[in-house]
């Protein structure tokens, strides 16, 4: 069985079906071995990728597939510590962990049922860096829970969860009671650490972990218990914690790799497989960083062959130039991984999810042939709009099946106005998933119709947006660089650079304007934009424009083009007169309820008779600007008709002015072109 055409695991074949099993040593969907890739060494894969591209999807895919077939722990790394340490989730998916203590504790939980040797060097190591302040209860709590958690998965204790933890709370605390009443917060700490070991110790004698943690330590260190050692190396913080870290890894990796003796090998049984996501959060960082420590060491003590496959929001981290990267289609045959030279990163392969291609999205659109014939450029559109994103993509072409078999025919400029399958509107289904925090995408929604930060920041201010401690253009900046959606966004610059997102961005704010009140109305926002920017004289001339027409206000615009057509001579001026015309043509359609749309219908001419008292060279105006106005939509497939109105036009106006005719000229020659390869329009001398 394929991967379904409407998954968002569309098109990742080349990583699920060949890379993976070449690792594992067994098929994707089938239960048969296959011959591994890598013996010895393998890299660590890193999946990367920004939100919607499918980066959990491949995890989870992962893990439906591997799941009892092989020793599998699957994680998700948050960067807010939980108050309490959250229990495994019943419904199946990955726990979370929000520091390295708790990514290995899950692991341990995940792995221990089906390795051989359940982590006798590890779990030690974690009761002893796992204490609490003396006196505080609720980090008691939750350490104690921790051991209660590791303890039944690696079957050294039995019975309940919570009795355990409670049992274990009270022993500990006995042993502190005999120490006496301290009031060092640091010296309580540390006898909180030499309790859990004493008690630990009593419990299951773990000589071999001692010794194992005593080579690892200064030989000025003989003399005292080790995990103690550890666990106050590890509470100290700095470079103690970091030394005390690389050897609760190495302890990991150690017992993987003992788990693993001359027999498992021999009879090729699969390694344990660890898909770790959004490892782009702090904890997940700190494990993938002492994972690739450990294994450029010249001289590796262990050598484990773990399957580590991990996701990243973004891009490669800037410390990883040796890492090797390979596209989705490089991985069908071969991986072409090969470490070189002992920098850490070297053990990385990093495989970004591309987006989908225009020829992926026509099979999602018809994955029941026969199908009802839908409009022709109607992939074409999807993909214009969504740039191959494929959660957006998946989504839009759901809606559009949904709507077709409702009797509703879809055209490319329907495609945001339809619903998603819970009946909520798209683009506010969409934009909850591609930014979820509430409160910056309810800010975005209204200050993406600004032109730039600036005008963002003034909107915000008239709309008396509150900001926690900044400005909230600047707030609203910082959590979309901080999402991986754009980097160091330049001050003249859209505050919402990503194409896609602004224009989701754009249309829920037109959605939502008519029940907006206090001055957030559409026309309202546009009306002040408006103003801002026409109180910068000629340089704000454009955006006044285009705020003009977002409005519907498209008389106001017609007349001030053609009173600049009419009394402008300078040859010059012509440029700036087709840039405004150019610009003003890329706003927004306001909402359906305050706006029918006719401008097909006025670029032919069809409504030339409203106008009958204006001057012709008005009406070749209001003609031209109504056909931009509607070939300029990003992803609707620009009308023949339209395209040559935008030529004929021009024409039109070229021989009626004194110095302009070369420039109107050209241009009537080239924008049709460019308006039917959906290309900028090119002005002359720019």
């Amino acid at each position: 069985m394929r991967v379904s055409e409407g998954s968002p695991l569309y098109g990742r074949d080349p990583l699920l079906r060949s890379l993976v099993p070449r690792l594992t040593g067994l098929a994707y969907d089938e239960r048969s071995r296959v011959g591994r890739e890598h013996q010895g060494d393998l890299p660590v894969v890193l999946v990367t990728g920004y939100h919607g591209m499918g980066r959990s999807a491949v995890l989870e895919e992962l893990a439906a597939r591997y799941r009892d077939r092989l020793p599998l722990a699957h994680v998700r790394a948050v960067a807010t510590e939980p108050e309490t340490f959250p229990p495994a989730p019943a419904d199946g998916r990955a726990p979370t962990a929000s520091t390295l203590v708790e990514i290995l504790t899950e692991l341990v939980c995940g792995l221990a049922p089906d390795v051989r040797r359940r982590f006798p060097v590890l779990v030690p190591g974690l009761f002893a860096v796992s204490g609490w302040y003396r006196g505080n209860g609720e980090q008691r709590d939750v350490a104690c829970l921790t051991f209660a958690r590791l303890l039944l998965a690696c079957r050294l204790a039995d019975g309940d969860e919570n009795a355990l933890r409670h049992a274990w709370a009270t022993a500990v605390e006995g042993r502190l009671e005999t120490t006496g009443a301290q009031t060092d917060a640091e010296w309580g700490r540390d006898a909180v650490t030499a309790a859990v070991v004493a008690e630990y110790t009593d419990r299951y004698q773990p000589a071999a972990a001692q010794e194992w943690y005593r080579r690892r330590f200064p030989r000025g260190a003989d003399g005292q218990d080790p995990l103690v050692l550890l666990g106050e190396w590890f509470q100290r913080g700095g470079d103690y914690r970091h030394a005390a870290e690389q050897s609760l890894m190495a302890a990991f990796l150690h017992d993987v790799a003992s788990s693993y003796g001359r027999i498992q090998r021999w009879n090729r049984e699969p390694w344990p497989l660890i898909l770790l996501d959004d490892a782009h959060c702090p904890p997940g960082q700190d494990f993938l960083d002492l994972l690739l420590e450990h294994r450029a060491l010249p001289e590796r003590p262990d050598h484990e062959e773990l399957v580590v496959v991990a996701t990243r929001l973004g891009g490669l981290p800037e410390n990883a130039s040796a890492a090797i990267r390979r596209d989705l289609p490089d991985l069908v045959k071969s991986s072409g991984w090969q470490r070189k030279g002992l920098a850490p990163s070297a053990g990385l392969l990093a495989v970004p999810l591309t987006p989908l291609s225009r020829d992926d999205i026509l099979p999602l659109l018809v994955p029941d042939w026969p199908a009802r014939p839908l409009h022709p450029y109607l992939a074409s559109a999807v993909h214009s709009l969504t740039g191959g994103h494929p959660a957006v993509t998946t989504v839009l072409c759901a809606a559009v099946l949904d709507a077709t078999k409702r009797g509703r025919g879809v055209g490319p400029r329907d495609l945001l106005e339809l619903h998603a399958d819970d009946g909520r509107a798209v683009t506010e289904a969409l934009l909850e998933r591609l930014l979820p925090n509430r409160r910056q995408r309810d800010r975005l929604t209204l200050l993406s119709l600004a032109r730039d930060s600036t005008a963002a920041e003034a909107l915000a201010e008239n709309l008396r947006l509150q900001g926690p401690d900044q400005l909230p253009a600047n707030s609203a900046t910082d959590y979309l660089e901080e999402q991986q959606w754009q980097q160091l966004t330049p001050p003249d610059q859209p505050l919402v650079t990503d194409a896609l997102l602004r224009t989701l961005l754009v249309h829920e704010a037109r959605r939502t304007s008519a029940r907006a009140e206090d001055g957030r109305s559409w026309q309202d926002i546009h009306r002040f934009l408006r103003m801002h920017h026409a109180q910068r004289g000629e340089s704000g001339e454009a955006d006044a424009l285009r705020h003009t027409l977002a409005a519907g206000n498209a008389e106001t615009v017609v007349a001030m083009l053609t009173e600049e057509f009419q009394s402008e001579k300078d040859a010059h001026a012509a440029a700036h007169w087709l840039l405004c015309l150019r610009y003003a043509a890329t706003a927004p359609t306001p909402p359906a309820a305050e706006w029918t749309d006719e401008r097909m219908q006025i670029a032919l001419g069809a409504h030339d008779g409203r106008y009958a008292e204006l001057h012709e060279i008005e009406r070749c105006v209001n003609r031209l600007l109504h056909a931009l106005w509607h070939v300029s939509e990003p992803h609707a497939e620009p009308d023949p008709d339209m395209c040559k109105a935008v030529g004929e036009e021009l024409a039109y106006l070229s021989p009626r002015h004194p110095s302009w005719h070369a420039v109107l000229g050209q241009a009537a020659r080239s924008w049709p072109a460019a308006a039917r390869k959906k290309r900028p329009f090119p002005i002359s001398g720019q």
